[in-house]
């Protein structure tokens, strides 16, 4: 195990009373949106919205179905016609170059779609007791993946998320059912939110660290239940809480 009392300077400090809180149904909402059109519809979508930012005017059709290789624009017509039932675009059939994207649609531009990152969850972590880690290679969710956008995570390597189980991190804003994602770190400041993998006892847990007179303190954020106290011969750093993604009934 590796740990540090080096200074802010030197260390990210995570603030989990500063942290940003998201809207977990928002984005589980905009990614089923963008899945429901079809490959060739998310391409027309693309290039309309480039093309439009490269020229300040809109493509004709016959320049869309050129750019996305239908040579029909009849077909052209009848995905332009999908897009605007279902909210992507508004479209004026009596004008050349009568298209526009509707804004806050969540319309799949690729610059909009190269600003959002895929994050995988891998499980559950426990903000309580902790638990044991699952005999299975497998994580619990399979493969499944939540999206943000760049500007709220930064960078993505070694981000991953987790969901949390349990309430002893309430104070911190921290809740059962909620998404903890986590960058991956090996090594932790005093009152840094963490996971930790108790070695020993193969159980995993979510609590703010600290390296007291050789021995590690395991602090909920809850006044109702007791700090778990190990030796650091048996505590393993996993990661780091950058943002809290908020469960809502």
């Amino acid at each position: 195990m590796q740990m540090s009392h080096r200074s802010s300077s030197r260390l990210l400090r995570f603030d989990i009373e500063r942290m940003f809180v998201y809207n977990w149904v928002d984005v589980d909402f905009r990614r089923r949106q963008i899945m429901a059109l079809s490959e060739r519809q998310k391409k027309i979508l693309s290039f309309l919205g480039d093309f439009t930012r490269e020229n300040e005017y809109p493509p004709t059709i016959r320049e869309i179905g050129t750019a996305v290789g239908i040579s029909s624009t009849s077909v052209v017509s009848y995905n332009l016609d999908v897009l605007a039932k279902k909210g992507y675009i508004a479209r004026d059939k009596t004008i050349s170059r009568g298209l526009r994207l509707v804004e806050g649609s969540g319309a799949g531009a690729s610059k909009a779609r190269h600003d959002v990152i895929s994050i995988p969850l891998l499980g559950r972590i426990a903000a309580g007791e902790p638990i044991p880690i699952p005999d299975s290679d497998l994580p619990p969710f399979g493969y499944e993946t939540i999206e943000l956008t760049r500007d709220i995570i930064g960078r993505e390597e070694g981000i991953y998320a987790l969901q949390v189980r349990g309430n002893s991190m309430v104070d911190a804003l921290i809740h059962d059912g909620d998404i903890v994602v986590m960058k991956h770190q090996e090594e932790a400041a005093n009152g840094e939110l963490v996971a930790v993998w108790l070695k020993d006892e193969k159980e995993t847990t979510l609590k703010r660290f600290y390296l007291e007179e050789g021995q590690v303190r395991l602090q909920p954020a809850n006044p109702t239940m007791q700090p778990i106290y190990v030796h650091p011969a048996n505590v393993e750093i996993q990661g780091k809480v950058v943002l809290v993604i908020r469960q809502l009934d």
